[in-house]
């Protein structure tokens, strides 16, 4: 029987190191407090997927920090790049031949059960499936096979980065599918219009 894994990168919640696009506008305190609530809201809606979950922490893992259930490993890597690629390759490694592996951030509020859901039922017949952002970039990623190329020689954070690996995968000649657009909470006001 195949398995879904869902890899969810996190980091940390310390000030000065996460949200600092929106700590220019409001302060380090307060970007903590928006990502605490991206982090409380990636919890609520990953608890009911019926996957083996784990939480990859950016620094170090915190014991008691809400994702009790969660298996939880540390990031390893010197970019986002290779750090996705290890986590790829640990879960597929632990991995059955029909397995998928998904992974998410922790940094978008309308991400919901469904799109993680579809994201694994387009896996039962498409190579990749992505999650474009509206930024350029991807919330989601998930595959069917270990596809180091997705990691390497990506521009991380930029406006190009879905293009470029769409760009990718049709030239390893592998099947895809896009989910709905979302967007990521990088600046304040990308907070304050989800909350609204």
């Amino acid at each position: 029987m195949a398995e879904n894994h869902l890899i969810i990168f996190v980091k940390n919640p310390i000030a000065g190191q996460v949200k600092t696009r929106i700590a220019r506008t409001v302060g380090n305190e307060r970007a903590v407090e928006v990502y605490q609530h991206l982090l409380q809201h990636t919890q609520q809606i990953t608890q009911s997927i019926p996957c083996h979950k784990v939480v990859y922490y950016g620094d170090f893992i915190n014991t008691n920090d809400g994702w009790n259930g969660y298996e939880k490993q540390i990031q390893t890597g010197n970019d986002l790049g290779q750090r996705m690629l290890n986590a790829f390759r640990e879960q597929f490694a632990a991995a059955s031949a029909d397995d998928h592996v998904v992974i998410i951030g922790s940094d978008c509020l309308a991400i919901t059960p469904a799109h993680i859901q579809q994201a694994f039922d387009v896996l039962k017949t498409a190579d990749v499936v992505i999650g474009p952002a509206t930024d350029g970039g991807y919330y989601l990623l998930g595959t069917n096979r270990f596809y180091p190329f997705l990691f390497e020689n990506m521009p991380w954070s930029q406006p190009e980065l879905f293009e470029l690996t769409e760009l990718a995968i049709l030239q390893h000649s592998l099947t895809f599918e896009c989910l709905e657009q979302l967007t990521d909470i990088d600046e304040w006001d990308d907070y304050q219009r989800a909350i609204q």
